[in-house]
């Protein structure tokens, strides 16, 4: 991930990951045929950290604590991993394969479709291009670079919540 999130896809070998990991090409290889393959593995651990968060918000009957505790969840994951998110949301190759990625995509409709409260499949999916590029383009930006995770954390999500207009 760092050197994905560092060099982007094209600037990234798979000798590079082999010497960052440890291993020969060859037991790269072994597991991933491609570097796309890595790069969907990849994303698909990171998002598995909020299935959980989402099936609890998916069953919660209160919506707005559903898409109140499933807000803090991404927006942690999200200033926890404000290197992978730029290259995530930037990088031409990543876009590319997640945009075609049909299990990317249904995770992110079904999680933004919480988070703002959307059924309608178009509408949740265009929502959930605005809204995760709020929240990944405010990790990124250098305006926000010097302020610490916590208080980064903390402010992102009030303005979240006033935008989503969530009970506080």
């Amino acid at each position: 991930m760092d050197l994905i999130g560092n060099q982007g896809v094209g600037g990234t070998s798979l000798q590079m990951i082999a010497d960052a990991i440890g291993v020969t090409k060859a037991a790269v290889y072994h597991q991933f045929n491609t570097k796309n393959e890595i790069v969907i593995a990849m994303t698909e651990r990171e998002l598995a950290t909020l299935e959980d968060p989402l099936a609890a918000a998916e069953a919660e009957s209160d919506r707005s604590r559903a898409r109140t505790l499933l807000l803090s969840k991404v927006i942690d994951v999200a200033v926890a991993r404000r290197k992978w998110i730029g290259t995530l949301t930037n990088d031409p190759v990543i876009v590319r394969l997640l945009g075609q990625h049909p299990p990317f995509i249904a995770f992110v409709s079904r999680l933004y479709g919480v988070l703002l409260d959307e059924r309608d499949d178009t509408e949740a999916r265009v929502a959930a291009a605005v809204m995760s590029a709020a929240i990944a383009g405010s990790v990124v930006n250098p305006l926000v670079a010097d302020i610490d995770d916590d208080t980064l954390r903390s402010t992102l999500t009030h303005i979240t919540e006033r935008v989503l207009d969530l009970p506080k």
